[in-house]
């Protein structure tokens, strides 16, 4: 009997379709698969490398000699090569030995569509399956409900490697993920959770965002299944979750993508197009079908195979513009003279048309971080297709914003209100991310002015005003209780500040933020629509107080907020109000629990007919200290 025996889990219509650009559930087909022919049990391989002269399958199986095991190329010059091998089991360790025809370059890479991979600094593939019974039937029917744009959307970014570790530094796997992350999120009231990149990568510091894996959960944590066991643990707790995705570029590690049959197959042949300066790594070619079919096939087989809820894709920026951190000579203009990368803009509308045609309940969340139009609009109204995309904008000046000394503050509202004016032009999240606590650019805590006191109070006021700004909410992790260092990939959070009521207080704030969020239409049913917020007055710049109403569908929801941005108590505060009636004041950022001054309005508070702020009627309330209140009609 033959090393390699021929067969093929190709249809003709489905090497159309690869070739088309078309074919996107290509892991049912590419890679390594558990089959059975004639009663033999065995493993079918099938990998696209065009320019290959010939491709041999090498693993612990052969001693990783070149040449026993060859696979065959196809007829239909599809640059496929395939072959069945006999009495290999689910854990064989395995690469694709390619020879090029072009000047003889060998190459040793690891599978582009492996389920498993070695755990780093290993690099081969593992022969593996996804039998997984799942239980999150429920969620999965009634997801929709709880990924809408117009419901409550709360996110826990999470870096799986060091939101928490074992003894002796050692990650936490899957599985205790599965008992401790859930609970803690369940506890905290957030809506999602959103891991960074848990695709395989090879260099810790790279965070997961140099992928060489794309269809295979890092190994560092566990198995495949145990993975699917966390999501499913989520999914039972009420959570959904995102992956971030990286089609944006991937490193040039010899196991990887990079050069991978000899030639420049997956990144794009033009230096000034498939190079990213900033990252030193490949760009994908947008333009090449094949390359086209794997990203949607990889975007496809997460949502299917690990029932994740949506995708946040990763520096759409630099996927978006062809001068993107490049000089003037260093790229060239499209056919228009323009600096819009055509072939990118194609391939994401497609990638969005692919997600929402195929998956209901989901959504793509861009982080895209120029004023590039329409990003979260209908592909057929001329937009990307994404679902939200991140508001970096507001991101930097609020935060500019509140690092500020108070006494300076009333120079600097124009950084608060601004965001007002375009807030409504996309579906924007309000991103505090990992980006903005690395580097030197301190916790967020820590960008806070002012003595111990002034700084935690600053952050509750931070976080009152982000949960009451229109738009969904995305958290990293360790912000919600006040983390004090900046945040290292090598080591855990540093849980012990909970024991300090300053840190508690932190903690349970965002928990009742969370639920004020979920327990108040004002705040959600309308997040995206002009409709749904109007200013009370963002001029009084000289108290450094803005006050605004935020509304839902029933009118008799709608809530009042209003903002203290200094430390000084304003008493007999007067705003103006829509409409007669009474205020009860429902959240304040500076009650005891939360280890604030205790500053308040209590009871109920009559509306008068006293015009004030353009309005017929009026009330005056005490302002708390650096303070949120929010306050609901009765």
């Amino acid at each position: 009997m033959s090393n390699v025996i021929t067969h093929s889990l190709f249809t003709d219509f489905d090497i159309d379709l690869f070739k088309a650009g078309k074919h996107f559930k290509l892991y049912e087909k590419l890679g390594a698969h558990l089959i059975e022919i004639d009663g033999i049990k065995g493993v079918y391989f099938a990998v696209w490398a065009p320019t290959a002269q010939s491709v041999s399958v090498v693993g612990d199986f052969n001693y990783w000699t070149q040449g026993q095991h060859m696979l065959q190329v196809r007829w239909d010059s599809s640059g496929i090569w395939e072959g069945f091998i006999p009495n290999l089991d689910k854990g064989t360790l395995y690469k694709y030995k390619i020879q090029s025809n072009i000047n003889g370059i060998v190459t040793e890479k690891a599978d582009p569509f492996s389920l498993y991979c070695e755990k780093p600094p290993h690099t081969a593939s593992v022969v593996w399956d996804l039998d997984y019974n799942w239980k999150d039937e429920s969620w999965m029917k009634s997801r929709e409900e709880h990924n809408a744009l117009d419901k409550p959307y709360s996110v826990y970014e999470v870096h799986l490697g060091s939101w928490k570790r074992g003894n002796d530094n050692k990650f936490l796997t899957y599985l205790e993920l599965a008992d401790d992350l859930v609970a803690y999120v369940k506890e905290t009231g957030f809506t999602h959770v959103e891991f960074m990149p848990v695709m395989e990568y090879p260099y810790d510091p790279s965070w997961g965002y140099q992928l060489v894996g794309y269809f295979a959960p890092t190994s560092r944590f566990g198995k495949p299944q145990d993975f699917m066991v966390l999501v499913d643990k989520l999914h039972e707790a009420g959570i959904g979750v995102i992956l971030d995705w990286v089609p944006s570029h991937f490193p040039d590690d010899a196991h990887g993508l990079g050069f991978f049959d000899g030639s420049y197959l997956y990144e794009h042949p033009d230096r000034r197009k498939g190079y990213h300066p900033d990252w030193k790594s490949l760009v994908f070619n947008y333009g090449r079908n094949e390359v086209r079919a794997f990203l949607i096939s990889n975007a496809v087989f997460w949502l299917q195979k690990y029932h994740v809820d949506g995708l946040r894709v990763d520096a759409v920026a630099s996927m978006l513009y062809l001068d993107y951190s490049r000089n003037d000579g260093e790229w060239e203009p499209n056919i228009y003279g323009g600096n819009e990368n055509l072939e990118t803009i194609s391939f994401l509308k497609e990638f969005n048309e692919v997600i929402y045609a195929n998956f209901e309940g989901v959504q793509t969340i861009a982080e895209e971080s120029t004023s590039f139009p329409m990003v979260s609009r209908p592909t057929f109204t001329g937009g990307l297709g994404f679902g939200m995309k991140w508001m970096m904008g507001w991101m930097h000046d609020t935060l500019k914003y509140f690092q500020k000394e108070t006494v300076y503050r009333k120079y600097h509202q124009n950084d608060l209100t601004f965001s007002m004016t375009y807030a409504f032009t996309e579906n924007f999240m309000l991103p505090f991310s990992h980006d903005e606590v690395v580097y030197g650019k301190q916790s967020i805590l820590y960008k806070m002015p002012g003595d111990e006191w002034q700084k935690f109070a600053n952050l509750r006021l931070l976080y009152g005003y982000m949960f009451t700004h229109p738009g969904t909410k995305l958290l990293f992790m360790g912000s919600e209780f006040g983390q004090t260092a900046e945040w290292n990939f090598e080591n855990s959070l540093d849980w012990h500040l909970l024991q300090y009521d300053y840190h508690s207080g932190i903690k349970k704030i965002i928990t009742d933020l969370n639920q004020l969020y979920k327990s108040q239409p004002a705040l959600y049913e309308k997040q995206f629509n002009g409709e749904g917020f109007e200013w009370i007055n963002y001029s009084d710049h000289q108290n450094a107080v803005i006050s605004y109403i935020r509304k839902g569908n029933n009118p008799q929801e709608n809530l009042i907020i209003v903002c203290n941005l200094t430390q000084v108590v304003r008493e007999n505060y007067r705003i103006g109000i829509p409409q007669k009636g009474k205020l009860k004041e429902i959240f304040n950022t500076d009650s005891p629990v939360y280890s604030g001054s205790g500053v308040s309005n209590p009871g109920t508070l009559e509306i008068e007919s006293y015009p004030y702020d353009g309005r017929d009627f009026s009330v005056e309330l005490t302002l708390p200290p650096l303070s949120v209140t929010v306050y609901s009609f009765v």
